[in-house]
C-alpha cells in the first residue's frame, strides 16, 4: 500500500471543491460577458477555476509523496471558536482593548505548549497595533475601554 501525504491530499481536495463551487455559482448566477466587455461573473469564474486547478495539482502531487496521517486535536478549533465568542461577548460591555486582550489569551491556550509570557506579550502587542490602526490611523470613535462598573 502506498503511503501518501494525506494532509496535502485533503487540503488540495478541499481547495478543488471550493474553487469548483465558486466557479459553478458564478457561472449560474452572473453573466459572463465577453473578453472586451467583462460581465460580473468573469473574474469569480476565472479565479474559482484557477483555485480548483491548483487544488487538483496539489492533491495529485501529494499522491506521489510519502507522508503520514496528520495528528489533530478536536479541542484546538473549539478553543479558537471560543476566543471569537469571547471577543464578541466582551467588545460591547468592556471595550476594544480588553476584548482583544482576553480573546488573544484564550486563543493562545490552543497551542500544545502554552507559553504565558509570549501569549501576554502577543496580547499587548495586538492591543497596541489595534489602537494604532483603528484609533489613530483610521480615526474610529468606538470606546477603547468601557468598564461597566
Amino acid at each position: 500500500m502506498l503511503n501518501r501525504d494525506y494532509r496535502d491530499v485533503i487540503g488540495g481536495g478541499l481547495l478543488a471543491a471550493l474553487g469548483a463551487g465558486i466557479a459553478l455559482y458564478s457561472v449560474t448566477h452572473y453573466s459572463m460577458g465577453t473578453i472586451t466587455r467583462m460581465g460580473p461573473g468573469m473574474v469569480p469564474t476565472s479565479l474559482g477555476s484557477l483555485l480548483g486547478i491548483f487544488g487538483v495539482i496539489i492533491a495529485a502531487t501529494a499522491m506521489k509523496r510519502e507522508g503520514h496521517w496528520p495528528e489533530y486535536r478536536i479541542v484546538t478549533p473549539l478553543i479558537i471558536l471560543a476566543s471569537i465568542a469571547v471577543f464578541g461577548i466582551m467588545i460591547r460591555p468592556l471595550g476594544m482593548m480588553p476584548a482583544i486582550f482576553f480573546s488573544t489569551v484564550v486563543a493562545g491556550s490552543a497551542e500544545l505548549k502554552f507559553r504565558p509570557l509570549s501569549t501576554l506579550a502577543l496580547a499587548l502587542f495586538l492591543c497596541l497595533i489595534a489602537y494604532l490602526i483603528f484609533s489613530l490611523g483610521l480615526g474610529l470613535t468606538f470606546p477603547l475601554f468601557a468598564w461597566p462598573f
